[in-house]
């Protein structure tokens, strides 16, 4: 088994389930000891009122030959942090090589479709708080760790690789605006400390929430297309996971620092696919038909696979 992440230790935030359980999974599958953190346990939900756990994630991070270790962790909660520091300093000797941060908790707190004026302004500041202030909290507490080992990569996980508003309303569009600004200055600030930091989006995901959305599962995912066109060019979480795990391996990860990589931009550059061998690129299925307003049954959804 090819495992070049051994003996790394990375942190994912927000792992229980999307991008965060994949990039954990995929950080395991290559080797290193994975921090899994979220919020919702066998023993506890969390906001989000989802079913998925960060037991179940550590243990794909086993199965895939990776060491899962599963802490509950409110990143919002400045004393649960450093609970979790303290943690990775007495299983590991406060190592960390790859720091993932993911969190995002702002589902239940969206007004999709509303004017932002005519919204609920406690939902909107949660979603902000949760969205962002998370991030801060997280780096805050773990770069140094990042630092202290050296040669480390910290990446921000967000949605949409420019700063193009496009909808979703203001409180969303800020949050991963916030995050994609985040990395830029990570880029900036790490570069000083011979660490890396960059921010990583996926495109149309086909995340457990957005299969629940549709009523269909990974086996029928191709049934929502007739409801939404655009899903013809979705991609499986594990899609962005793997490029943030040849980001991880590349000795020369310090040329991205600061810039926002898409899942279908890291297919580009090191060849990555899906779990079904395919390579969506909804980059260029926005550029092609969504920005010209083109009726997308008009288009071939396989030239964008």
């Amino acid at each position: 088994m090819n495992t070049p992440l051994h003996g790394k230790v990375a942190v994912v935030t927000g792992a229980t389930r999307g991008c965060g359980r994949a990039i954990a999974v995929e950080l395991g599958r290559a080797g290193a000891t994975v921090f899994v953190t979220g919020r919702t346990t066998r023993n506890q939900k969390s906001a989000m009122g989802r079913t998925e756990t960060i037991e179940e994630t550590a243990e794909l991070v086993d199965a895939a030959g990776g060491r899962g270790v599963p802490v509950r962790c409110d990143f919002g909660v400045v004393t649960e942090v450093d609970e979790l520091v303290e943690r990775i300093h007495s299983e590991v000797d406060g190592r960390l090589d790859v720091l993932v941060d993911d969190v995002w908790g702002g589902d239940p707190y969206a007004e999709f479709g509303t004017a932002y004026w005519e919204s609920d302004l406690d939902k909107a500041l949660t979603m902000v708080r949760n969205g962002l202030e998370t991030h801060l909290i997280a780096l805050h507490r773990l770069l140094p760790l990042l630092v202290r080992t050296g040669g480390g990569l910290a990446i921000e996980v967000t949605d949409g690789d420019t700063d193009e508003y496009v909808g979703a309303g203001v409180p969303y569009y800020l949050v991963k605006s916030g995050v994609r600004a985040i990395g830029r200055a990570l880029g900036a600030e790490l570069a000083g400390h011979g660490c890396t930091g960059l921010t990583v989006t996926p495109g149309f995901l086909r995340s457990e929430a957005m299969l629940d959305h549709f009523g269909v599962t990974e086996e029928t995912w191709r049934d929502a297309v007739a409801s939404d066109p655009h899903f013809a060019v979705s991609e499986t979480p594990a899609y962005l996971a793997r490029g943030v795990v040849a980001l991880a391996t590349d000795p020369k990860v310090e040329r991205f620092a600061g810039r926002t990589l898409a899942s279908w931009t890291l297919m580009r550059t090191y060849g990555v696919t899906d779990v079904d061998g395919s390579r969506p690129d909804f980059g260029r299925w926005m550029a092609d038909v969504v920005k010209p307003g083109l009726d997308p049954s008009q288009a071939d959804p396989a030239e964008y696979r």
